[in-house]
Parts: C-alpha cells; structure tokens; sequence
C-alpha cells in the first residue's frame, strides 16, 4: 500500500520585501531559516511535520529593482531530513511588488503579487504540484527621517494536486505583519494563520492485491509567528599591547538572526482513515548569521578621561558624529544648535544623499543657483547640507522665518523635540490639554510639550533626582552626547525588543 502522504506547504514571513531597498530573507514564504550556508523549512504530512533542508547551493535569489517596483525570484531545491520520510522539494516562484510614493505624505504603499510560480514536492510515493497561487500582500510605510515603519496584509490561496488526480489540498492563508528599517536594525515579524483542507481518493491494494480506493477529507490549520531581524551594536575592546599609542577602541558589530514557530492543529492519519484524536503541538527553528566586525576610528581626547560621559563620547566620536580635533572635546561646554544637528543626522545615518534633487541638465546647472533659506547660514558651508537636510525632514526649524541660529546654545527642550521628530513620534502625544509627569511640567514651552511627554513614555529620557526635566537648561556636550547615545540605542535595541521579543515572547 502506498504511504499516504498529505503535503501542506506553510507560507512564513520574508524580510522587508516590501521595503524599498530592503535585503530580502529567508527566501520565499514557508516559515523558513537561514544562514549563509544552510536552510530550513517545515512541511506537513497528514499531522506529521517534516523538516526539509538544503545547502547554499540549494537556494538561489535573484532581484531587480525599478524606482517604482521590484522584482523578486526564489529558486529553491531541498530534500527531506527525515529517515523515515523521503522526500524533495524544488520551489521557483517570483513575485513582482509595485510602490507608489506620496511625498507630501511622507509615506508609501507597496503591493505585492505573484508573477510566476512552479512547485513539486515528493514525499514517499505522493507527489505534490502547485497548480494554483492566488497572492497578494499590502504593506503603508511611513518614512520617517531616522526610521521606517510599517504594517502589512496577506491574503493567498494556494492548491495542489495530488498524484495528478488523485485530489487536491487547498490552503487558504491570511496574516499580518510589522517592521521598522534604520541604519541600526531592522525586523519583521509576521504572524499568519492557514486553514488546510485536503480531498482526495486514496489508492490502496486489497488482501488480494487488487487495486482499491476510497475517499478521505480533512481539514487542519497552522498557525506560524517568525521574525527576522538585523541589528548594530558597539563593542569596545582593550588594547592587549602596553606599548601602543591607544588604550583600546570600538567596533561596530553586525548580528542578524532568523527565527520561526509553527503551532498547528491537525488529524492523525491510521491506515488511510482520520483517527479521533489529533496532534496539536510546535515546532521552533533559528539560524544565526556569522557577526560582521567593523573597526571604527580610535578617539584621543585628552580632556575626558573620568568624565561621566566619557564613554559616550568616544562612542560617538568613534562612529564620525562628531568631528574637529581629536585632542579636546570641551564635554562642559554648551552645544550649539548646528552641532546636535549634524549629529543626529549622521548618527542615524540621515545622509545627505538620501534626500531627493531634482535632476539637472547640462542648461539647468548653469541657470540654477541654490540659495539658503537662512541668513546666517551660507550654502559654501561644511554644515549646510547637514542644517538643509534636517529642516527638509522637519526635525528642526529655524529660530526666526529667516534666521538658524546655528551657534546658538541648544536646550533640552530644543534636544529632546529633534529627537522625537526624528524618529517620526510626535503625534503619539495625546490630545492638548495633557501634563507630563515631571515636576517642572509648567515650564516646559508649549511646543516641546508633545515631544517631551512621548519621550518620556517610550523611555527615552528621565528626570533628575527631584523628577525635573529642565527644559530650558542649556545642555553641555556631554549631556548631549549621553542622550545622543540613549537615541542610537533607541533605534537599535527598543525598537527590535518592541517588533520582536515583544511580540515573538522569546
């Protein structure tokens, strides 16, 4: 008698694919994991789970990117990992993602459809063929000037055949799925639901050897929550000579990391009938990345030694936010509102480059001639783009209609809205007519209240010791570098514990 085999494919999550620019793994959509040598994926027989595998070789990613669409194809070829179920798996599947950008908005849509597709799986004696795939995913991102987030939708119907005519399996699938994309991290995770129901007539052999059949139906669903995600830290690391012109210095570490859990319910299969209980239990899979080490500039600061920002300092010097004379840094002295600037736009990697320019011709470059939008600052200088650049994304304004004000000493007030602009959150404050919970809440200015309120409950500021905020104390470089510090490890490691841990309950 043949192995009754049921094959159930589960879709799972891909990152960022509707991202712009976004790199796109673990490949296609079956709860898969990767490294950059191995992969794997569950696939589900008659109630019993079946782990297909392959090598590098195996998996094979093709991409091509327009300014309003991207194109992206799997090719996939696995075999089984279980002795007492083998089997293959050859996957080639492309989906096609269009983007519409509404600038004025800030923000953009991305469609996903499927374009092609061609799958066979072989499991025993059972063969499987995708014969059917009705796709689409929708995702709105919101382009914020240090982030991207976004939230998505997916609805998909996938049939097979099985044995040619022996039946069919339809998967029916839905789910949700959220993301963010900075320059230090990224992560998706996704959360779908599939309802699998499977008619077909089983061909079996009598005490005679005869040819019989008869008919079996049943339905189970799979319920899968993965994650993938990317993030950046520092690590600092001791010199291990004494004779050196450097004590030690940072590196900027790279980990990615995959991570899949399929929860499913469905019939036990004995001799060709469906049994009266059923196998309800989980399966987890993870893959790790190998790090990816930087070796970042060494800082040498003679005026910081033991001071209580000294490590946030050389951090931020390491990674090239700050610039000027590696010998003094002047942690007490004010920071100007030019200074923060830059800071937070190099520090989250706001470049310059990324902001769109017209594009000029040969006549235009000789007729154009760019003027700034500010009195005191002229557009010969080194920090214009950095002041055009954050005023273009709104993190900040100028102190009059014409006038920046770049050496102007900057306050926390001042330091505490750029931040919160820049990650996107200032319309996370409730309705007007609010108080903060700090103790000088009267004299927080009118406009900083917002960004004041929601940065205090994403946690990315606290009082002093009597629960003020002092809003309108000028802050000294090394405040602002303790809270520039505090924001670059907002993007990292909040924002992954709030998209992944969080939801994934690792």
């Amino acid at each position: 008698m043949k192995r009754m085999m049921l094959t159930a494919t589960l879709l799972g999550f891909i990152m960022l694919l509707a991202v712009p620019g976004a790199e796109a793994a673990p490949p296609d959509f079956g709860g898969g994991v990767n490294n950059e040598y191995e992969y794997e994926e569950v696939v589900f027989v008659s109630g019993t789970p079946v782990k297909f595998v392959g090598s590098g070789k195996d998996i094979n990613i093709k991409t091509s990117e327009k300014a309003d669409s991207r194109s992206i194809t799997y090719r996939l070829k696995l075999t089984s990992a279980e002795a007492d179920f083998p089997g293959s798996l050859n996957r080639s599947i492309t989906y096609k993602t269009t983007l519409a950008k509404y600038s004025d908005k800030g923000q953009t849509t991305a469609q996903m459809e499927v374009d092609k597709f061609s799958e066979k799986i072989e499991i025993g004696e059972d063969k499987y063929e995708l014969t059917d795939y009705q796709f689409s995913r929708s995702d709105i991102i919101d382009n914020r000037p240090a982030s991207d987030y976004y939230s998505g939708s997916l609805k998909a119907r996938k049939t097979y055949m099985v044995n040619k005519n022996e039946g069919k399996i339809t998967m029916d699938i839905s789910g949700a799925m959220v993301g963010y994309e900075n320059f230090w991290g990224k992560t998706e995770t996704q959360q779908l639901e599939y309802v699998i129901e499977c008619d077909r007539t089983l061909i079996t052999e009598d005490d005679e050897g005869e040819e019989d059949s008869k008919d079996l139906s049943w339905q189970g669903t799979v319920t899968i929550t993965a994650s993938d995600s990317m993030a950046k830290t520092l690590k600092y690391a001791d010199n291990q000579a004494t004779l050196s012109s450097f004590s030690g210095g940072h590196s900027r570490i790279t980990n990615q990391d995959m991570y899949s859990r399929y929860d499913f319910n469905l019939p036990r299969i004995v001799n060709g009938q469906v049994a009266g209980s059923r196998l309800r239990s989980g399966i987890e899979l993870k893959m790790e990345m190998s790090p990816r080490i930087e070796r970042l500039v060494v800082p040498k600061f003679r005026d910081v030694a033991g001071h209580w920002a000294q490590n946030d300092i050389e951090k931020l010097y390491s990674l090239d936010v700050f610039e000027g004379a590696p010998s003094f840094f002047a942690p007490d002295a004010p920071m100007t509102r030019v200074e923060f600037t830059r800071a937070i736009v190099k520090g989250a990697n706001m470049r310059p480059s990324l902001v769109e320019q017209p594009r000029q011709t040969a006549r235009s470059r000789t007729r154009t001639v760019e003027v700034s939008p500010f009195r005191d600052v002229l557009v010969t200088s080194p920090d214009y783009q950095y002041i055009k650049d954050g005023v273009e994304r709104g993190i900040i304004s100028g102190v009059s209609e014409d006038l920046f004000g770049p050496e102007q000493s900057l306050t926390r007030a001042q330091a505490i809205t750029i931040m919160v602009r820049a990650l996107g959150f200032e319309n996370m404050a409730p309705t007007p007519g609010f108080q903060t919970s700090f103790a000088d809440d009267y004299f927080i200015p009118n406009w900083a209240l917002d960004s004041v309120y929601v940065a205090r409950e994403i946690g990315l500021i606290s009082g002093d010791a009597s629960n003020r905020v002092n809003p309108n104390q000028v802050l000294t470089r090394g405040e602002a570098s303790s809270m520039l510090v505090r924001f670059l490890n907002f993007l990292e490691q909040d924002l992954q514990r709030d998209y992944r841990e969080d939801l994934v309950l690792f």
